[in-house]
């Protein structure tokens, strides 16, 4: 079955509830920034040999509503003009620690 692919987990986290969800605010271009959060779900036995997926991408659109890209009191009254391209970076290394934590369980 290589090759095969099971979406087990996903979330949604929008960055720009990165300090408050009361007070939502843009992210500065070119900033690091931490995303750290639990993925809440069922238990998921994975076999030696296979392979994990961390997919991330700004917009899951047409799952989820668009994403202008840019920061706008409420996307949901976003004019075309608004909606601009992103890249995104995920740093790693030393200085950017990057990591996925996953519970090991031996029988």
């Amino acid at each position: 079955m290589r090759g095969y692919q099971l979406m087990t987990n996903a979330e949604i986290f929008r960055g720009r509830y990165l300090d408050s969800f009361e007070r939502p605010a843009p992210l500065q271009s070119g900033s690091i920034r931490e995303y750290k959060f639990s993925l809440h779900d069922v238990d998921h036995v994975f076999k030696a040999g296979h392979t994990l997926l961390v997919e991330i991408q700004s917009s899951w659109f047409p799952l989820y509503d668009r994403n202008p890209q840019i920061f706008v009191p409420n996307i949901m009254k976003a004019k075309p003009a608004d909606y601009k391209p992103a890249t995104i970076t995920v740093y790693s290394g030393q200085a950017h620690d990057s990591s996925l934590l996953l519970p090991v369980v031996t029988p």
